[in-house]
């Protein structure tokens, strides 16, 4: 668990990467096309395709991305049982 949790805190510490996290949290299945113009519209992060497309080869790397190929599009989704797991290991009490 240790080297799944660890790629998993550093997808997470980029603010660029929690954004686009949570844009995928609202509506998931979205393209590098939608994710890049909702980054810039609602959260004023003018990073490049290229630069969205290496945060989201994080996030897949992490687990926390997975995407799918649909003819010349290719559709990303949240995918949060990465961080289930580190709930498990560290239990929230009530």
């Amino acid at each position: 668990m240790g080297d799944v949790s660890g790629s998993v805190y550093r997808a997470l510490a980029d603010p660029t990467r929690r954004a686009i996290l949570d844009e995928l949290q609202e509506r998931s299945g979205q393209t590098l096309f939608e994710l890049c113009a909702r980054l810039v519209s609602r959260h004023g992060l003018c990073s490049s395709r290229q630069a969205v497309s290496q945060h989201l080869g994080v996030l897949e790397e992490a687990g926390l991305v997975q995407t799918r190929r649909e003819g010349r599009y290719k559709f990303h989704d949240l995918d949060t049982s990465p961080l289930r797991a580190i709930t498990d290991r560290w239990p929230i009490d009530p």
